[in-house]
């Protein structure tokens, strides 16, 4: 076991190196560069666009899709929302230092631009499948606008194998220690309540998931976004320490961790780029996946709406929780959940942990019954529609097996997946920006022209 993790570890590296980290940075501000800074400028009619009518005036004929364009942002939020906004963030700092989470945002913000465009070639090449259920994602923007069928196959491949091998394994294992640490429940009973609410909900597909996550995004993320600010405004004080660790650690890590043996600029940015694109998924082509079963007839203005999925996950929430941390000094000890626990008990004494253990919770279930969703459409795209229900039920089997293993290298393997679905997918969002690019512009022209949200065929 010791050589498949240090092997698995090893691979992870590799995928995650240099020239992976360049070409996510690199489309990211490729894309920033050519729309304009589009996600920062419009950032506030992305919100308007989230909080508009639900169907903006279009016929149902219109609205070509299984969910509203709000639910397809709670569901995608229900995905890249995690343990990784917890576990992962501890994470990256703990290997990377305070450093990795000014490359998180960095990534982050050019991010935003990606799954902009994600969201807005789903939209374009999605399909009506046979059963009348609608599909979309970057196998079918890269077969059908790139004639690569074989491209599309491999990354069909890997995303399907994300959430079956890692996400669910992973999510699993936090929630149950969480449960562990603050209630004394065993995880084999943590895992098997997970299995059985996750399976209440899967079963029913995108509808049904789109149903409970509506309901469920919201409300984790304000428990969890108050639970922080009481922390961060207790110890507000050390806010400006805090922001120094991540600045001079994100340049010069020995100088804020005393010489502490492999904390350098190359290990925080690797650390902060990878923890940062497992938990916002940009460029790794979910939010196309999610975005295509909107119910609308503009691509453009479901790209703006995903956008606020890269916001609202890394620049609020991963920011909040590597905050927490480092204002109250527990960044230094351990990993994962437990520094989370440590620094919401340090300012909230056993309330805090509760909340982190209820967020985990949370955070975990909704992932879980989403990443179902794109790794059904995966298997489905490559072996047919009649792999989705086999497919739920054992992914509720791993989801109990995860709860009860040892899941660290579960992370390598997460990110070996992330990574070659990032390599892929970047390769059809490259072939492909000029169409989006083109499409962003006459929309927002004819917004700014009208002086309204339009609508366009």
């Amino acid at each position: 076991m010791d050589f498949f993790d240090q092997a698995i570890r090893f691979v992870a590296s590799l995928v995650w190196g240099p020239q992976t980290v360049a070409l996510l940075l690199g489309v990211g501000l490729l894309l920033t560069i050519w729309l304009r800074f589009v996600q920062i400028r419009r950032l506030r009619l992305s919100f308007r666009l989230v909080a508009g009518p639900r169907d903006f005036g279009e016929s149902q004929k219109e609205r070509k899709g299984d969910i509203s364009p709000f639910q397809a942002l709670t569901t995608s939020l229900a995905c890249v929302i995690g343990n990784g906004n917890i576990a992962g963030v501890c994470t990256a700092i703990a290997m990377g230092g305070p450093g990795s989470v000014f490359w998180m945002w960095l990534g982050a913000l050019v991010g935003m631009a990606t799954k902009l465009v994600e969201a807005v070639l789903g939209q374009r090449f999605k399909r009506i499948m046979p059963d009348g259920s609608v599909a979309g994602g970057p196998m079918y923007y890269i077969r059908e606008g790139l004639g690569l069928p074989w491209l599309a196959g491999i990354y069909a491949f890997f995303m399907g194998c994300k959430p079956l091998f890692s996400t669910s394994t992973i999510q699993s294992n936090s929630i149950a220690l969480a449960l562990k640490t603050q209630l004394g429940l065993e995880p084999w009973i943590s895992g098997l309540g997970l299995a059985l609410l996750t399976w209440l909900v899967i079963i029913g597909g995108i509808k049904s998931i789109a149903r409970v996550t509506e309901f469920l995004s919201p409300f984790m993320v304000i428990l969890y976004i108050m639970g922080a600010l009481v922390i961060v405004v207790l110890f507000a004080s050390e806010l400006p320490h805090a922001f120094s660790l991540i600045i001079v650690g994100a340049f010069k890590p020995s100088a804020i961790t005393g010489g502490v043996a492999g904390m350098t600029v190359a290990r925080a940015i690797r650390y902060g780029f990878a923890r940062g694109a497992y938990s916002n998924e940009a460029g790794s082509g979910t939010a196309a996946v999610f975005h295509a079963t909107a119910q609308t007839s503009e691509p453009v203005r479901q790209g703006l709406i995903a956008s606020l999925d890269v916001f609202i996950d890394t620049i609020i929430i991963c920011t909040l929780t590597a905050l927490t941390v480092l204002v109250t000094g527990v960044w230094t000890e351990g990993t994962s959940t437990e520094m989370t626990t440590a620094a919401f008990n340090a300012a909230i004494p056993n309330i805090g942990g509760l909340i982190v253990a209820a967020s985990s919770f949370l955070f975990g279930y909704s992932s879980l019954i989403a990443v179902t969703y794109y790794g059904e459409i995966s298997f489905s795209y490559l072996l047919g529609l009649w792999i989705k229900k086999p497919f739920r039920w054992i992914f509720c089997l791993v989801i109990l097996i995860g709860a009860v293993l040892e899941v660290e290298v579960a992370w390598s393997i997460g990110d070996v997946f992330n990574g070659m679905m990032v390599f892929t997918n970047l390769i059809g969002i490259l072939g492909l920006s000029a169409v989006a690019v083109k499409a962003v512009n006459t929309y927002l022209k004819e917004m700014d022209k009208k002086g309204d949200v339009p609508r366009t065929g």
